[in-house]
Parts: C-alpha cells; sequence; structure tokens
C-alpha cells in the first residue's frame, strides 16, 4: 500500500475535524484553568490522530464490504478502487487500534482513570460507527455521534490531560473503592465551549449525507436526511452554524470565554455567503467543501480568539 493510498484509505484531508477540538482544548486550558502539561498533550494528540485515522479506515472498509452497488464498490471506494487486499486493510486497522490501545492504557496510567472511561466511551463509538451488524453510521444517528465523539469528547480529554492534576473533575479508586468529584462550573463551561465543535463538525456529517442521500438509499444506508427530509436536513445545517455564533456570545456573557472572542463574527458574512450557494444545491464535488470551509473559518477564528485572550488576560 502506497502512502497516497494509506492517506486516501483514513481520508487524512477529514482530520481538521479532530485537530480543531484539540488545539481550541489545549488554548482553553490555558486560557481558562491555566494549565498546559506538554508531554501528556503530545502523547494524547498521536493517539487521537491514529485512532481517528482507524476509525475512518474501518469507515471504508465496512462500506466496501457491505456495499450493493458495484459501481461505488469498486470505482468510488478506495479499497476497490486501488484493489487493496481485504487482509492487508484488516491487519492495518487492527496496528493502529493496538497503538491507540497502548497510549490510553499509558494516559490512564499517568492520568488517572477517567481518562479510561472518557477514551474507552468515545473509543467504543468510533468502532461500531461503522461496524457491527447495525452500524450507527447507517441510522440517523451518525450526525450526533460524529459531533459529541469529537467536538466534546477531543475537546475535554484534550483538556483533562492538561489539568488532571487540578482534580476539578476525577475518579479516584482505592481499596476496591471509587470516589468521583468534581466542579461543576467547569464542567458546564466545558461543554458549553464544545458546542461549536459538535456543530460544525455534525455538518460535515451532515452535508456528506445530504449529498449523499441517493446513493446512500441504493447501497441501503438510511442516514438523518432520509427521515427529515433534504429540505429539512438544508435547513438544520443553516440552523447549526448560525447556533455557533449563538453560543460564543452566551458564552462571553457568562464568563466562557473573553470578550476577544467576539472575534468569530468576522467570519459571519464568509460563512453566510457559503450558506447560500449550499441551500441552492447538495452535490459531493460542488458544495460537500462548504461544510468543511465553514469549519475551518469558525474555529480558526476561535484558535485566533483563545490566543488574544491569553494576551489580555496575562
Amino acid at each position: 500500500m502506497t502512502i497516497s493510498t494509506f492517506f486516501k484509505l483514513v481520508e487524512i484531508q477529514t482530520k481538521l475535524a479532530s485537530l480543531f477540538p484539540f488545539l481550541i482544548g489545549v488554548l482553553f486550558s490555558m486560557v481558562y484553568f491555566q494549565s498546559f502539561n506538554w508531554e501528556t498533550t503530545l502523547i494524547f494528540f498521536a493517539g487521537m490522530l491514529v485512532f481517528d485515522m482507524t476509525t475512518t479506515a474501518i469507515n471504508n472498509f465496512m462500506d466496501f464490504k457491505k456495499a450493493k452497488n458495484d459501481e461505488y464498490k469498486y470505482q468510488t471506494n478506495i479499497v476497490g478502487q486501488a484493489g487493496l487486499k481485504e487482509k492487508e486493510v484488516s491487519r492495518l486497522i487492527t496496528i493502529m487500534l493496538i497503538f491507540s490501545a497502548l497510549v490510553g492504557g499509558y494516559l490512564t496510567y499517568a492520568t488517572g482513570w477517567l481518562m479510561l472511561i472518557m477514551g474507552g466511551a468515545c473509543c467504543f463509538i468510533g468502532v461500531f460507527y461503522t461496524f457491527g451488524p447495525v452500524p450507527l453510521s447507517r441510522m440517523p444517528l451518525g450526525e450526533v455521534f460524529s459531533g459529541v465523539v469529537m467536538g466534546l469528547g477531543i475537546f475535554m480529554m484534550t483538556i483533562y490531560v492538561n489539568t488532571y492534576d487540578l482534580q476539578f473533575f476525577y475518579l479516584a479508586i482505592d481499596n476496591w473503592q471509587f470516589v468521583i468529584h468534581g466542579d461543576i462550573k467547569p464542567l458546564l463551561a466545558i461543554v458549553w465551549a464544545s458546542l461549536p465543535m459538535i456543530f460544525t463538525i455534525a455538518n460535515i456529517m451532515l452535508a456528506n449525507n445530504l449529498c449523499d442521500l441517493e446513493e446512500d438509499i441504493a447501497n441501503h444506508r438510511y442516514t438523518l436526511p432520509f427521515y427529515i427530509g433534504k429540505e429539512n436536513g438544508v435547513k438544520l445545517f443553516n440552523l447549526l452554524m448560525y447556533g455557533c455564533y449563538a453560543t460564543i456570545t452566551i458564552g462571553v456573557v457568562f464568563n466562557v470565554y473573553h470578550w476577544s472572542m467576539l472575534i468569530v463574527f468576522l467570519t459571519l458574512p464568509l460563512v453566510v455567503k457559503n450558506l447560500r450557494l449550499f441551500n441552492v444545491e447538495q452535490v459531493k464535488s460542488k458544495t460537500f467543501v462548504i461544510s468543511l470551509k465553514n469549519l475551518v473559518a469558525l474555529n480558526s477564528a476561535q484558535i485566533v480568539g483563545l490566543l488574544l485572550s491569553l494576551i489580555f488576560t496575562k
């Protein structure tokens, strides 16, 4: 397998969806908690990236195996298109899963048992998103699971590996007894700050499902747009994007963010323009990229806002 084929199998261009929650999580830890641990952060990043690639590889592999349409199976799907052997793909997926598990084990040892629970939950959803008799991706749940696992899960775990020593959210196990304790205020702040990432990541899945609706039905994949209709799916796509700006505004009012986070509103004209284009047509080759452009624009602005927050709060 060539490097180029590997990158197509794991869809390396989509890893922005996990990179932004990670970067924003690091900066949020530094601004809100004044805490940063470079060692655990780098180790977590390696494990997170490899596991993200693993789930995408599983997704493409299972789509290939379950495809009902030969044109999709051998011309569209990278496994059939590149003539990859099933054993080769399975071996690669296993190696990446083992690496991710080892990283998770080390981080549990270094930061506490809560990492095992959070990481385990995200990994379970990630694997069974496309694996098993009834994959989550073939149900109207893809947007919810992808948004929450990546937008909240990665974000919260990134913050945790930077703040575990503060123990604002911690699980202790001693002599067969466990105690979990936490501070509700910072936990609520983390959940609220994750919403723009949940929305923009969910919109990538939603845009993909809107563009692939007919093809998915032909392959017996009944995603959210199948149940709510294409028109309502497009309305939801718009609502989630505008919801990002509302969330950040409310976050500034309630001191989740510094006022400098309002810089995200500079991206609003671009996002509005993109939404108008998407509303006209939902075509994979033309308008799917709009969901990625919106994610990059809004979350890049969040990064700038958090960097400004670091400067102004020193």
